[in-house]
């Protein structure tokens, strides 16, 4: 998926291969949510990175990235993984060009 725009011309030939999880019905039953109020996103591919760098982690099942407002909502099996971590993780897809933040809302 190519992508450019006047702020972001390093993306001109970006190409996304999302991270995939198969997740079992029943976990997604048990799982728990987490809202994040998520700060540095500026465009298209910086909710992307943010949303790879979440659903990578083990015990996350499902991830919505919303750029405009800003928010991850965060599906996950509590006995695997804490939503402690999860800020660490948005800070991580952070780059020299991006730098992202998050705080846990609810």
């Amino acid at each position: 998926m190519p992508f450019s725009g006047p702020d972001h011309p390093q993306h001109i030939w970006f190409r996304w291969f999302p991270v995939e999880k198969n997740v079992d019905p029943a976990a997604l039953a048990q799982a728990q949510t987490t809202l994040l109020l998520v700060q540095g996103m500026g465009c298209p591919v910086c909710a992307m990175r943010v949303y790879d760098s979440l659903l990578r982690l083990e015990g996350v099942l499902t991830v919505e990235v919303a750029l405009a407002p800003g928010l991850a909502r965060v599906r996950y099996d509590p006995t695997q993984v804490s939503p402690d971590v999860f800020p660490a993780a948005v800070a991580a897809a952070s780059d020299d060009a991006h730098h992202y933040s998050a705080r846990i809302l609810a």
